[in-house]
């Protein structure tokens, strides 16, 4: 398979376009398909992230969007760590003899997913219509930045996709391995888990 890392950065564009006119929904096939559900954990994860800082909603609702931005961060790492293992079965990078990119595809991938989310959204500032001309100006600003930042980091992809094929350059696969939602690497669950057993 060829990864085409202007091909994601522009899927990501479009569903972050569309997923905020119909409701959300990852239907890719094989590696687009974690490509979207990544997308679509760090778009959920946006939204619920904006409703936890409302103090207008009652304690019910933001106690839920913590508990769902919780649950989101997890699913995004896993599909994140679930893109790169697809890139390591088609592209086989060497496990040595080169050297070793600090941020894996999936890594990437995911950062790349954001940035298409703040550059929707710093575009919604810009175009606010009750919002100030200075407020605008400076969205405007920020959405320049953004958009570079896109267009560096696209190009890294490139660059890597490019250097694992030619053997140029390799990576390693690593695991978040996020010990708070572990009930069994987490303190402040095992501590206090009901006790099972014989008392």
């Amino acid at each position: 398979m060829k990864f085409d890392a202007h091909e994601i950065a522009a899927r990501q564009t479009e569903l972050t376009a569309r997923w905020h006119q119909v409701t959300p929904a990852a239907a890719g096939e094989g590696f687009f398909r974690l490509l979207e559900e990544n997308h679509l954990r760090n778009f959920s994860l946006w939204h619920e992230e904006d409703v936890a800082r409302r103090d207008d909603l009652g304690f019910e609702r933001v106690y839920q969007a913590k508990r769902n931005i919780d649950r989101f961060n997890q699913e995004r790492n896993n599909f994140a760590e679930e893109l790169d293992k697809a890139v390591v079965a088609a592209l086989h990078p060497p496990q040595a003899g080169c050297p070793r990119n600090s941020e894996t595809p999936g890594m990437m991938i995911d950062r790349l997913s954001i940035l298409a989310l703040k550059e929707f959204h710093m575009h919604e500032e810009t175009v606010r219509p009750e919002a100030s001309a200075e407020h605008k100006a400076k969205c405007a600003e920020k959405l320049a930045r953004i958009r570079q930042q896109r267009a560096d980091l696209t190009g890294c992809l490139a660059d890597l996709f490019a250097d694992v094929v030619a053997q140029r350059r390799t990576f390693s696969a690593y695991f978040q391995f996020k010990m708070y939602n572990d009930p069994a690497l987490n303190p402040q669950l095992y501590r206090n888990a009901p006790k099972s057993g014989r008392t």
